[in-house]
């Protein structure tokens, strides 16, 4: 074995570790954030701000159960990808670190969450956004292999780009909400509407860019469905926004799979 094969196995194995040390992060500061030790729980962190009753744009509670999801896939993933087979894949080279990075920020947020403040929230909000947008797109570049890429790498990272867009217009939101006068509550319906607009935009370009993956989708979908009822039936009450999630929920979860559909009938004709 060359000196350049040797050196490329300890960069391979470091990349492991530090993939399963993110994950053990991210899992701690999940318990920490939520209020497991004794902390804030997080409906009540911030004064309340992130709670679904923390603005217009915020989703129901039910809608935060999506996380299990995502850290059950991505506990997955860090086992996966230590395995030994999983070591020297290039994929896993091109997109296991930015992965790791994607798990830090994501428990580095409930931390935030728990003991920073509100418009530290959605600083790191953002800033996972863009390290999941960043990971997705990579994901894109180099197509999966597997059905192990296709499980642990592309729907893990597609639900968690689709959810985290829809939490860090929230997250805003709700630091928005905190801020501005209470006259600008007037005008809340027709923002409202405006920025699910672009979040419409914003779920049809992810399916376009991505081939039509349909993962970022689903989370998306999920958290606008949520964010109907919670306008539709909790506070604060707006039979407007609460529609047009609805709607922009079915468009968002439609055009992946018309995309997929087409792409389908292309290639068996």
């Amino acid at each position: 074995m060359s000196t350049t094969d040797t050196s490329a196995g300890h960069r391979d194995i470091v990349r492991q570790i530090a993939v399963l040390s993110a994950t053990t992060f991210m899992l701690i500061a999940a318990a920490v954030g939520v209020g497991a030790f004794g902390g804030t729980a997080v409906q009540d962190l911030q004064g309340g701000a992130l709670d679904s009753d923390g603005s217009y744009l915020a989703p129901a509670s039910s809608a935060f159960s999506i996380w299990s999801a995502i850290y059950v896939l991505l506990i997955a993933f860090a086992v996966w990808q230590a395995l030994p087979g999983q070591r020297s894949r290039p994929r896993q080279r091109a997109i296991g670190w930015w992965i790791a990075l994607t798990m830090v920020l994501n428990g580095f947020w409930l931390l935030t969450a728990q003991f920073l403040t509100l418009i530290m929230t959605a600083v790191v909000i953002v800033l996972l956004l863009v390290a999941l947008a960043i990971t997705f797109r990579r994901t894109v570049k180099m197509p999966s292999e597997t059905w192990g890429d296709r499980l642990f790498i592309d729907g893990s990272t597609g639900l968690h780009l689709g959810w985290v867009s829809l939490a860090t217009v929230a997250n805003i939101t709700a630091w928005l909400t905190q801020n501005l006068p209470a006259s600008a509550e007037e005008n809340a319906t027709f923002w409202g509407i405006a920025v699910l607009v672009v979040v419409a935009i914003v779920g049809i370009g992810i399916a376009a860019a991505s081939r039509w993956r349909i993962a970022p989708a689903l989370a998306l979908t999920w958290g606008l469905s949520w964010l109907g009822v919670g306008r539709l039936t909790g506070e604060p009450t707006s039979f407007a926004i609460g529609v047009t999630a609805f709607v922009v929920a079915i468009i968002v979860l439609v055009v992946p799979v018309v995309g997929t559909t087409a792409k389908i009938l292309r290639q068996t004709a």
